[in-house]
């Protein structure tokens, strides 16, 4: 069982690998964790793509979440499908064919809120002309900043001002939304200090700019959720911390989360001083160095897209070993099915949504 978390995580009798196990009892656990952490389960926003699983947001929604991130408009759809009141569509396309998707299922489903992200002119016509003269009652548009990540969003100044302007004149202006994703220094002394710093410039400008004070706010990923003060308009949107990962219990062990993701992988080769197993670029996320993809004790020496060379001498063809992933995200990402341990201590098959966007 060498680079195996225990015997006890893998699911019994003949499974088909590679394949997805969730430990239930660790996302309860991490969910307890993170709600303590930000200061109460009615800041959380979790980011939905960490997972895709329609049966963790019930169970999410019975702890007490209550509104939900998401990235795609499968996404949106499963959210609310499985009874989601709240859901913010955090991503600011400006592609017709998904507004108009996520449109619709907000149409399906007139009871929950939807709020989505925008941060441009283009962006904001575009919603308008979807949202036509029979607007759902609960649908708005959040203004995105970019606090110097970089990749989306309009930075805090003239411009966000008056496209907040435009929202506000157009009867649709549901808030803000930062990501601050470049904030990510394993130091939790320099991540306090820059998060500090622009939750100060935030709060300053919004209040500088929005008419509504009291106007919601959601910030923070993983990395800086519990950092942002606690501030009656903020809600943070963490996601990571559902499954956790390599790099969480690195960077972020003093939340003390538990791995609740794992890929279960067969050996099928043995060559002395490596081992191949039947789980590559297809069954772990391929996003970090190769070093980092999972972890091994001897090392990963090469991925394709079905095999993994790894390091070690004495596996046996057919040992069933568990492989702890070094981004859970983009791991469940893979998988339209996982086995799930309960928190009775009992094995299920569930779905996932797999690679639907």
């Amino acid at each position: 069982m060498t680079g195996s978390p225990g015997s006890a995580l893998i699911p019994p009798g003949e499974v088909e690998t590679p394949c997805l196990v969730i430990d239930h009892r660790a996302v309860r656990h991490n969910l307890a964790r993170t709600a303590t952490a930000c200061g109460g389960v009615g800041r959380l926003i979790p980011h939905v793509k960490t997972h895709r699983a329609p049966w963790l947001i019930t169970d999410l929604m019975d702890q007490g979440v209550a509104a939900f991130k998401t990235a795609t408009p499968a996404e949106v759809e499963m959210v609310l499908a499985a009874g989601a009141r709240e859901v913010l569509w955090a991503y600011p396309s400006v592609n017709p064919r998904a507004v108009g998707r996520v449109l619709a299922a907000a149409r399906r489903y007139p009871e929950a809120r939807l709020s989505a992200l925008v941060d441009s002119r283009p962006g904001i016509d575009l919603w308008r002309a979807a949202l036509g003269t029979e607007r759902p009652p609960r649908v708005g548009l959040r203004l995105d900043i970019d606090p110097g990540l970089g990749r989306s969003g309009v930075p805090m100044g003239r411009e966000a001002r008056a496209l907040a302007g435009e929202l506000v004149e157009a009867g649709l202006f549901a808030g803000w939304h930062l990501y601050d994703g470049h904030l990510h220094d394993p130091d939790d002394g320099k991540r306090a200090a820059a998060v500090g710093q622009l939750a100060t410039d935030l709060m300053a400008f919004v209040g500088d700019a929005d008419p509504d004070p009291a106007a919601d706010i959601v910030v923070a990923g993983s990395y800086t959720f519990d950092l942002w003060p606690p501030h009656a308009c903020l809600r943070v949107s963490p996601g990571g911390w559902i499954y956790s990962s390599l790099r969480h219990a690195r960077d972020l062990s003093h939340h003390e989360w538990r791995q609740g993701a794992y890929v279960l992988a067969t050996v099928i080769t043995a060559h002395g001083v490596s081992a191949t197993l039947d789980a590559g670029l297809k069954a772990v996320g391929s996003d970090l160095p190769l070093a980092e993809r999972f972890g091994w004790p001897n090392g990963i020496m090469d991925m394709t897209e079905e095999h993994s060379v790894v390091g070690g001498a004495g596996e046996t063809p057919g040992n069933r070993v568990l492989l702890t992933p070094g981004h859970a995200c983009t791991t469940a990402y893979l998988y339209s099915e996982a086995w799930v341990l309960g928190l009775d201590g009992g094995w299920q098959k569930k779905r996932q949504m797999g690679i639907e966007r």
